[in-house]
């Protein structure tokens, strides 16, 4: 479970939270307290070159900025961040977001803005939606993209959030706001729907974001 996804879990069952709002990272840290933060998880081989960087340069950088041991192969592509001598369990479970994101197709200047109090990560694994049929996961990936990049292009335009679409996933940056729409537009296509719809809604929803994040 990913930041984002905690936090709308919290919004939609708020006694979980003793029904105070889930906002910032003072709760978050509260809730992983005492909680090891270690994560083992695998990028595609051909991100482990941008994961690493020239000389091992971003590589360096990722690790002073959550203050955390990482250590990437790059034979498997394994991907582990270490919470052993880490100051801060909360920077520490948003890094975990940000090595994710840089594996899924996000420069490592973008997945860093996840380091961000406002903003989150979500990433959607399409074989959820389409079984392990080959034929299908091209399609409807190609859907999420669609004809000359418009409906990637439209997600990110409407919300204001970033979309990376690569092998069997779809992933997404943005601050909470645009990412309930973003999200919802996403599971959308991937559910089938038809690109009109999903544009319409994401319409409908751009005047409650602006007033949302700029109060007019």
């Amino acid at each position: 479970m990913n930041i984002f996804q905690i936090y709308m879990s919290f919004l939609n069952h708020p006694q979980a939270a003793g029904n105070k709002p889930f906002i910032g990272s003072s709760n978050l840290f509260n809730l992983l307290r005492g909680r090891s933060m270690s994560y083992r998880f695998k990028v595609p081989l051909d991100r482990v070159g941008v994961l690493i960087g020239k000389k091992g340069e971003t590589l360096r950088l990722l690790q002073k900025r959550c203050n955390a041991r990482i250590e990437v192969d790059s034979e498997s592509g394994e991907v582990v961040l270490y919470d052993d001598d880490a100051p801060d369990p909360y920077l520490t479970f948003r890094m975990r977001d940000v090595l994710r994101a840089v594996g899924r197709g996000f420069s490592p200047e973008h997945a860093l803005k996840l380091l961000e109090d406002d903003m989150y990560y979500e990433e959607f694994d399409i074989r959820d939606f389409t079984g392990r049929s080959k034929k299908r996961i091209i399609q409807v990936r190609s859907r999420v993209i669609g004809s000359g990049g418009k409906t990637r292009r439209l997600i990110e335009e409407l919300t204001d959030c970033m979309i990376s679409i690569k092998g069997n996933t779809v992933a997404l940056i943005g601050d909470i706001e645009g990412m309930k729409v973003a999200s919802k537009a996403v599971t959308m296509i991937l559910n089938g729907s038809e690109h009109s719809s999903v544009y319409s809604y994401m319409e409908k929803k751009r005047r409650d974001l602006k007033v949302a994040r700029w109060g007019f």
